[in-house]
């Protein structure tokens, strides 16, 4: 059954981050534009990143040393061109940015015009972090939610869940996207978009792991989207776990940015000692899969809970002023930075995988995007340098827009979409079967697909996992959809793909690490896995 659809637009952008908003922002002139976020538009990665982005703004740094570092963070995996146009790209991205409003620190505060305060993080050879004192996230997502609210050609539909995107295997027409169904929470019901182009910035998909440092938003909703329209996914083994996560009961998912690190911070066991110069010449800026494996190590082999970063050996004052929110945060718990050691655990944090894309953010499926945490790009290769991922959703974004706008007059918009048919569905009597498989999948790809694998723990995960998509099968297929249930949906496909790619890779490279294939193989390829055609 056919009828108009909900809403019509020139682009659908599914996500709210850094992403969306700046692809929203750079189309809004030229398009009609909805945005769907899932939930509040100051909730999402973007909004709690910490650290910065990185770009070359000093004069003793180069674009070539920003290749370079990201290269050798990548482990061998990135893809050198898209290597070369992010970072060629990153000055005029983030000096948008800044044109917007944002307020990148500077080095003398009170002067808008001195030069900017530049950080330097894990795997960077110089000092070219942009931050705004340790909640960069926040001082972004703000500036581009003000200018989104304020654009009479930017729709927002807050708290709204993308269901799955409408192409050609709906709609029986030539192959390309044409829209998609969203879930309108509110009211409880499908409702359906029509769009001339579709982009995915729905971030990454750390939630599928039982520890994130990731808001609860992060469920691999695009990346299975995209899998199940018919999009290639690349490198999924690769999730990165930042070393340090807050250990404490009272503090879910706050993350310790690396400029505490890159600042003089030191990672100590529990007796006080240290131990990264044990594992890395470049000690506690090292790259964060020597760190995170590092810390797991030591954990294990001393039976402790967590281990220690300690920044109490700095100035209190300097503490204080360039990492207000950690230290509010900390000291709401009883910990005082500036005098006590912090206890830490590595969560995961970052999904360098993901829906494959160009250098313009298309996907397989013509008109679909992807930007973002949501893409791979090859930028990351096989383990994202700090600071890179901000700036990837900058670049990537702005590409995006130049490629739709080019064909936004030559394409026709269809507004006579498939109907959502729930006629055949009722009301869940059951949801505690969603909270048990929901938790029964975040706790064994912890315990299986983690910082350390092994062949039997991947085949154990995937014979868990294959049960479980029976079972959300058929419970998809006979109950009304809800937030829970979609988003269950979607991480049981990411987990299936991050343990398929995890088992093609016979090798240890970057965030993938095996007990049973500890070497490198000389050469280095992506893992690309291809949907059924149907």
């Amino acid at each position: 059954m056919e009828q108009r659809s909900d809403y019509q637009c020139d682009v659908l952008i599914i996500g709210s981050g850094a992403a969306g908003l700046t692809l929203a922002l750079h189309l809004a002139d030229h398009a009609k534009v909805l945005v769907l976020s899932k939930g509040p538009l100051t909730e999402g990665s973007t909004y709690y990143a910490q650290g910065g982005i990185a770009a070359v703004f000093d004069e003793d740094d180069s674009i070539e040393s920003h290749i370079q570092d990201t290269l050798i963070a990548g482990a061998g995996l990135c893809d050198e061109e898209a290597v070369a146009f992010t970072t060629s790209n990153a000055r005029e991205s983030l000096q948008w940015l800044i044109d917007l409003g944002v307020g990148f620190d500077r080095v003398d505060k009170s002067d808008s015009d001195s030069k900017f305060h530049l950080n330097q993080e894990g795997g960077h050879s110089h000092r070219r972090i942009l931050h705004a004192a340790d909640a960069t996230g926040r001082a972004v997502q703000t500036t581009l939610v003000d200018k989104v609210r304020n654009h009479p050609n930017i729709q927002l539909l807050e708290r709204y869940n993308a269901v799955d995107l409408i192409t050609d295997r709906l709609t029986g027409q030539s192959r390309r996207v044409y829209g998609a169904y969203i879930w309108n929470r509110a009211l409880e019901r499908v409702e359906t978009v029509a769009a001339k182009f579709v982009a995915l910035a729905t971030g990454g998909a750390s939630k599928v792991y039982q520890y994130t440092s990731n808001p609860d938003v992060a469920s691999g909703d695009g990346i299975a989207m995209a899998w199940r329209a018919g999009c290639r996914v690349s490198n999924m083994e690769f999730n990165q776990f930042h070393p340090t996560c807050l250990f404490h009961p009272h503090a879910h998912s706050f993350l310790l940015t690396e400029a505490l690190r890159g600042e003089g911070a030191l990672l100590k066991r529990p007796d006080g000692s240290r131990f990264m110069p044990d594992f890395h010449e470049s000690a506690e800026l090292a790259p964060r899969d020597v760190v995170a494996r590092a810390i797991d190590y030591e954990m294990k082999r001393l039976g402790a809970d967590c281990m220690y970063l300690d920044i109490s050996h700095k100035d209190p004052a300097f503490v204080r002023e360039h990492f207000p929110t950690i230290y509010e945060k900390c000291l709401s718990i009883g910990i005082d930075i500036t005098k006590q050691a912090i206890p830490i655990v590595p969560a995961a944090h970052y999904t360098c995988g993901g829906v494959h894309t160009d250098l313009n953010a298309q996907t397989d499926v013509p008109h679909l995007y992807a930007i973002g945490e949501v893409a791979y790009t090859g930028l990351h290769g096989a383990n994202r340098m700090a600071s890179n991922s901000l700036l990837e959703c900058l670049v990537f974004a702005r590409a995006a827009a130049k490629d739709i706008i080019a064909k936004l007059d030559a394409t026709q918009l269809r507004s006579d979409l498939p109907s959502w048919d729930e006629s055949k569905v009722g009301n869940s009597d059951e949801e505690v079967v969603i909270q048990h498989n929901w938790h029964e999948l975040r706790l064994f790809m912890w315990d299986y697909v983690g910082i350390v694998r092994t062949t039997k723990r991947l085949e154990r995960a995937l014979r868990r996992i294959e049960l479980l998509q029976q079972e959300i099968h058929e419970y998809y297929s006979n109950f009304r959809v809800t937030n829970n249930l979609l988003e269950l949906r979607n991480l049981v496909q990411v987990a299936e793909l991050i343990v398929r790619c995890a088992m093609a890779r016979k090798e240890s490279r970057g965030l993938h690490y095996t007990l049973d294939y500890p070497e490198l193989l000389p050469q280095a390829q992506p893992t690309i896995l291809t949907p059924a055609q149907k």
